[in-house]
């Protein structure tokens, strides 16, 4: 499959999947979560942190492997008084703050998913505390 049928497709399955909330919750129950509630699934938001993870560790390594040789061949070219020595410096220049960026964003993702994952716990462990210690938690019983 080419470059543009896989990028139309994935355009149309989009496209297909496109929907609009204007605030208030949907009458019917298949438009979203019940009741508008947020709905915290740890498993999912740690695949996705992990998988963050995973792409911030590739890129520092892998985002950088040809940074060398550019560099190298941007100074030969330069050297024998050809533009296209600068441009291509100029290129491996805007790489490598690119890679920077993606780095820095990956790394804000996963940190912030552990970061909510990690306070979820916290804040269920601490109204669990609190609904067991008050006097509402007796007459359930």
């Amino acid at each position: 499959m080419s470059f543009d049928e896989e990028w139309s497709t994935a355009r149309a399955t989009a496209a297909a999947n496109v929907s609009m909330r204007l605030n208030h919750v949907p009458a019917d129950p298949g438009g979203g979560t019940a009741g508008g509630d947020l709905e915290l699934n740890q498993d999912h938001i740690g695949a996705i942190g992990s998988e963050a993870y995973k792409l911030h560790t590739r890129l520092l390594t892998d985002g950088k492997h040809a940074a060398t040789a550019t560099g190298e061949a941007a100074g030969a070219l330069t050297k024998e008084s050809f533009a296209s020595g600068a441009a291509l410096l100029k290129l491996n220049t805007t790489w490598e703050s690119q890679v920077k960026t993606l780095v820095a964003a990956c790394a804000n993702i996963s940190n912030g998913l552990n970061y909510s994952l990690t306070s979820h716990a916290r804040e269920e462990q601490q109204l669990h505390a609190d609904f067991t210690t008050s006097a509402i938690d007796k007459y359930l019983k």
